[in-house]
């Protein structure tokens, strides 16, 4: 029943596609897994995107632009640039490869990634470090030391 809500509008977004299912839907189990598989899915373009985004051409930006972040439909990306929905599709699912062969060879995103868990690692053993005796304490400043070795070796 959910899914014959949207078989009349084409291309919905998870911004979209979430706001229109009836409240009860959306705390469903099967759907706060597949809704939680596409939101992780948006923020991995996003970020392969903000890393390697410049290496593409002006057109592949310019369009890849428009249907991730201004969520423009293939229909309306291929009426402004004068080509057919096919070849919008098609150019951005070349972008997408592109992008995550960038990042299988070069592995910024997940050396980022690493390094904000590294990073909040850090700030909570400081925290915590604040509250106990001297010795726990220079156990963390030597895990502190540990991690603060390891970003700099990945870097």
């Amino acid at each position: 029943m959910i899914e014959q809500m949207f078989v009349k509008k084409k291309y919905l977004t998870a911004v979209s596609f979430y706001s229109k299912l009836p409240f009860v839907a959306r705390d469903m189990p099967w759907f706060r897994q597949k809704g939680q598989a596409v939101m992780e899915k948006i923020v991995e373009q996003g970020l392969l995107y903000d890393f390697y985004g410049e290496l593409l051409t002006e057109h592949q930006k310019n369009i890849y632009e428009d249907a991730v972040y201004n969520d423009m439909s293939l229909a309306e990306i291929a009426e402004e640039y004068g080509i057919s929905r096919q070849g919008v599709h098609d150019l951005i699912k070349r972008c997408n490869k592109l992008l995550a062969g960038y990042e299988e060879k070069l592995q910024l995103v997940r050396k980022f990634t690493e390094a904000k868990k590294t990073i909040a690692r850090i700030e909570m053993l400081a925290e915590e470090g604040k509250r106990m005796p001297e010795q726990a304490c220079r156990e963390r400043l030597d895990e502190i030391r540990r991690l603060t070795t390891g970003l700099m070796e990945n870097f």
